[in-house]
């Protein structure tokens, strides 16, 4: 279960997310919006992420977990070759869905690759 999302690749630290905020970088590939840092310290993967749909832009909690969990399910089937091109660099990122509205899965998918994709020829 390579594929798998745990525990320890999930962003939940408040000060890390706050970091990220304040020190981050910042990239958008429509509809999603990819904010960035390199992680000081070696984490348990080389990433961790998290994913936020707007209150403002959708009022119903069903709506924002619906799309919180597409950016997931995107994220677990594409970071494979995103963890093996970041080598030994650390991240934190941040995915922001900023569509108005829902947008199709297939749509959701190709942004996710393209955001990953910009990540590591960022090269941080």
């Amino acid at each position: 279960a390579r594929n798998s999302f745990s525990k320890e690749e999930r962003l939940t630290s408040a000060i890390a997310i706050g970091k990220l905020f304040t020190e981050g970088h910042s990239l958008l590939i429509y509809p999603i919006k990819v904010v960035w840092l390199r992680a000081g310290t070696p984490l348990p993967f080389p990433a961790q992420a998290a994913f936020a749909v707007s209150k403002k832009g959708f009022r119903r909690a069903v709506d924002r977990n619906l799309l919180k969990r597409r950016m997931r399910e995107a994220y677990r089937l594409n970071k494979e070759p995103f963890y093996e091109s970041l080598g030994e660099n650390h991240l934190t990122v941040m995915f922001i869905y900023v569509a108005p509205a829902i947008l199709p899965w297939e749509k959701m998918e190709k942004a996710m690759r393209g955001a990953l994709a910009k990540l590591v020829t960022k090269k941080i």
